[in-house]
């Protein structure tokens, strides 16, 4: 069950606002403004060294109700005001049936906002509980159904790209996951390609630090809806990874900025995987006498 929703015509939007109506009650301060400059340039730096946007194209914007999509959002239709962004958005929830999930917040959000946005209802929540034992953690089942079904979105709504929030501390995050327990080199990637090479997945938070996104989140005061209501939270091993890069952030202040630069300036050579790097066809090149 779906709903679409055209945007329909708001006084807000007037050029003379200087802002697009999403910044209507935003801080007038220095500091907030300065935040909002840090993640436009974070944003667009990941766009163009990305090759993210072809214009007039159309992107589905998938919104969760938490910090970082609200604040995608936000950013995403920053640029598309100022002209910086010729793509087409479609923000879209997908209602997965979790209990007392609030269902009014973002259609008033966005419907008072004048922005087209799909809502979607699927009840994944109901496969998710009866799929795995009581106690264990719904994640990540849940994250690979609701992709499915934004990818399906997408498709109807002729979207050619998936848009997320992830930011530069869940690629971080996912690294080190991937390294204490996966045991290989390997992060959330800025741009990919889905598995039936229709649809780019995008990732434009990609250098935006979690906390500057927290810090927008608080100031904008979006409508934020909680991602613990199916109570299967506690005890992630997400948790432990990124309370160790806090504590090392902490420690030695900067070093996230530094891991997520490193995860784009990789030498081959001075790594082990022989896939990457020809070590058989290394030799030496013998001196003549």
């Amino acid at each position: 069950m779906s709903a679409v929703m055209d945007a329909p015509a708001t006084p807000a939007d007037d050029a003379d606002s200087g802002a697009h109506p999403i910044f209507a009650n935003a801080p007038r301060s220095v500091e907030f403004n300065k935040l909002r400059k840090r993640l436009i340039r974070n944003t667009r730096e990941a766009l163009e060294k990305f090759a993210m946007v072809r214009p007039g194209e159309k992107w589905l914007i998938a919104l969760s109700g938490g910090k970082d999509s609200y604040g995608l959002l936000a950013l995403l239709l920053d640029l598309k005001w100022r002209g910086l962004l010729p793509v087409e958005l479609l923000a879209c929830n997908l209602d997965q049936g979790q209990p007392n999930f609030p269902k009014h917040i973002l259609p008033e959000f966005l419907t008072g906002l004048g922005l087209e946005h799909r809502i979607e209802y699927q009840d994944t929540y109901s496969i998710v509980t009866d799929k795995l034992p009581q106690g264990a953690t719904y994640c990540s089942l849940c994250s690979r159904l609701r992709r499915g079904n934004l990818y399906r979105i997408a498709r109807e709504e002729g979207c050619t790209a998936l848009v997320l929030g992830h930011h530069r501390d869940d690629s971080l995050e996912t690294f080190f996951m991937n390294l204490f327990h996966g045991g290989k080199l390997a992060a959330m990637p800025p741009k990919l390609v889905n598995d039936e090479g229709d649809l780019e997945v995008l990732r434009p938070l990609i250098y935006c630090a979690e906390e500057d996104l927290q810090r927008f989140s608080d100031a904008m005061a979006f409508p934020i809806i909680p991602c613990d209501l199916c109570g299967s939270q506690d005890g992630l091993q997400r948790n432990v990874t990124k309370a160790m890069l806090n504590d090392m952030e902490k420690a030695m202040p900067g070093r996230k900025d530094v891991m997520i630069r490193a995860l784009g300036n990789i030498n081959p050579s001075h790594m082990l995987d022989p896939r990457l790097f020809d070590f058989a066809g290394l030799s030496i090149q013998p001196k003549d006498i």
